[in-house]
């Protein structure tokens, strides 16, 4: 046994020679440099794209990862946590260090505290293409300039769970695979395929040149209801929204062969981009 004994008391270090696991006692030792400054986004965006790595945090997020056939570099854990590690890489064929170290220490290396208790550094895929993303999707979701990490996550899970088949991101949109948009997407970035489409917003044409209707989401008043979508539209349909705020701008809006809305009471002139695609999906997914 590697971590903590079954009776709960701390394992011997002879117990972890026997495993991968590699004791990190300083936040500066050069073996756990990717999981360094993890809140500052902008060194994390010059890092993770830079070296082809992205970072996976948690038990669930790790494990639909190697499930999607992603390849770990390094793991970084608790103590507690060395089995989980060790049992996640074999049941996927994989090996790679499992660094462990004290929680303080691992706060002091990542800047947050690390209550999920597991964090990897994984190898990112290839790009996918526009064209190889449309090929393979009957149903489309097609992102503008969204630039917050936990709206762009939350699109993913609700594209994943309401049987979107593919996204497609303006050149602007935040990376998918930043640490907060693949926790709060719990790992369904994994699952729907997605890439950028460029340049924007001309490649719009690209997508109804392969049989998709435009269909772009804004609360105007003068946009059909979802629900009063013709059934040709349904057919192959590509949700375009914009960013929480400004929403689509007009060159993306008059791209599109519909202007949709959700119906909204109260006086509520606006929802949640995420929320907005929830309700979209669900109604153009399929049954």
């Amino acid at each position: 046994m590697s971590a903590k004994s079954a009776a709960g008391g701390s394992a011997d270090q002879s117990s972890f020679d026997s495993s991968n696991a590699r004791v990190i006692q300083h936040a500066d030792d050069p073996r756990i440099v990717d999981f360094r400054s993890l809140t500052d986004v902008h060194l994390r965006s010059l890092r993770e794209p830079e070296h082809g790595l992205f970072i996976a945090e948690g038990e669930l997020v790790l494990e639909r990862a190697l499930r999607a056939g992603h390849v770990v570099r390094s793991i970084l854990v608790d103590e507690r946590r060395i089995p989980t590690a060790e049992k996640l890489l074999a049941e996927h064929g994989q090996s790679a260090p499992i660094y462990y170290a004290d929680l303080s220490v691992l706060e002091d290396i990542t800047g947050f505290h690390v209550h999920r208790g597991v964090l990897a550094s994984v190898h990112r895929p290839r790009p996918l293409t526009a064209a190889q993303v449309m090929s393979a999707s009957r149903r489309v979701v097609i992102i503008e300039d969204v630039n917050n990490h936990t709206n762009l996550g939350s699109v993913f899970r609700s594209a994943a769970a309401l049987g979107m088949d593919g996204i497609l991101l303006s050149p602007t949109c935040v990376d998918p695979l930043y640490r907060r948009c693949v926790r709060v997407s719990m790992g369904q970035v994994f699952a729907v395929p997605y890439a950028r489409l460029d340049p924007w917003p001309d490649a719009l044409g690209q997508v109804r040149d392969a049989g998709f209707s435009l269909m772009a989401l804004t609360p105007d008043d003068s946009a059909i209801s979802l629900r009063e979508l013709p059934d040709r539209a349904r057919v192959r349909p590509a949700l375009v929204v914009g960013a929480e705020g400004p929403g689509l701008t007009m060159s993306a809006l008059s791209s599109a062969d519909y202007r949709v809305r959700v119906p909204m009471h109260h006086a509520v002139d606006s929802l949640n981009v995420a929320v907005t695609v929830a309700i979209a999906c669900y109604e153009l997914g399929p049954t």
